[in-house]
């Protein structure tokens, strides 16, 4: 198993933390401490880490802002690799491309696309995670996602070598892609087309699409947003809701009253408390309409036998 030093051997300037509690890097402010946390600068920095990684049979956890995920109360064992603080340039690249690092925030790539004239990411804006993590989960929201305007990813995989995906290779599907299929690999560099307009209707579209989501989620508590995926010809809210779970608790988890989507954590909430409050919800919607909901959120670390599937 790695150590810090083994680590600094290596990548000398990299930030390496030790017992980092994960609460402090996680939308739902929920996880105990990870072994190592490390925060590469470059994508050859992240190329070493992770070759160094698999060399000394450490697992790894690659994460950007820790907005879609709940991890354990116990912590991760082995490397946690953070690139929301580094991997974060952003540039045009002709009329109609932008390029963005993993760890830029999918608001700042939306509003450095407004600024340019680019259309077709107003519906990301108010998603809180990276294009990284965008890139991986093909987020979306608002009748957007990642799929219509991402064109070429650049990557690394787990031995710490690169690779280029381009149009179909990504494999996207419904909160799906290469990288869900591929663990160990982590989008480096991301090439996205646009649509030339007017940045001042863009702008306007952006702000139109934040103030529904500011009526419709839960955003003054932490959360992971929307917890399930959506089940075949529906969606999980209202299913949740007609089985009167909203405002349902399980200690400091709870059921979002605003948006039965939501498990807020409204104090305290342990990572056990939003796994039971999960399986609850699953269980009854499951007895009342025969749906099975499938969690979207990434669930890290040790859940034991009942955990979500």
């Amino acid at each position: 198993m790695l150590e810090r030093q083994d680590i600094l051997d290596v990548c000398p300037d990299m930030t390496v933390l030790a017992d980092e509690p994960m609460r402090r890097h996680t939308s739902f402010a929920i996880g105990g401490p990870a072994d190592l946390m490390a925060l590469p600068g470059s994508p050859a920095a992240l190329a070493a880490l992770l070759a160094l990684a698999r060399r000394r049979e450490t697992p790894v956890l690659l994460m950007g802002n820790g907005t879609n995920l709940l991890v354990s109360d116990q912590g991760v064992r082995g490397l946690v690799v953070k690139t929301h603080s580094g991997l974060a340039g952003l540039r045009r690249s002709g009329e109609r491309e932008i390029v963005a690092g993993c760890g830029v925030l999918l608001s700042a790539l939306a509003s450095a696309a407004a600024r340019w004239g680019l259309s077709g990411l107003a519906f990301a804006h108010g998603i809180p995670g990276t294009v990284g993590g965008a890139v991986c989960m093909n987020a979306g929201a608002y009748d957007g996602e990642m799929s219509r305007v991402v064109r070429r990813t650049s990557y690394v995989n787990a031995a710490g070598q690169f690779g280029v995906l381009a149009g179909p290779a990504h494999a996207f599907s419904y909160r799906h892609s290469f990288f869900t299929d591929h663990g160990g690999s982590f989008a480096l560099e991301i090439t996205l087309t646009l649509t030339p307009g007017d940045p001042d209707a863009i702008r306007a579209e952006t702000e139109a699409l934040n103030a529904r989501r500011r009526a419709a989620q839960p955003l003054d508590l932490p959360s992971a947003g929307s917890v399930f995926k959506r089940p075949l010809g529906g969606h999980a809210a209202p299913l949740i809701e007609a089985c009167g779970l909203k405002g349902a608790r399980v200690g400091g988890a709870a059921v979002s009253d605003k948006h039965a989507g939501f498990i807020v954590n409204s104090g305290g909430a342990t990572c056990e408390d939003v796994r039971r409050l999960i399986e609850q919800i699953q269980t009854r919607v499951r007895a009342e309409t025969g749906v099975q909901l499938e969690p979207e959120i990434g669930l890290v670390g040790d859940f034991g036998a009942g955990a979500p599937a």
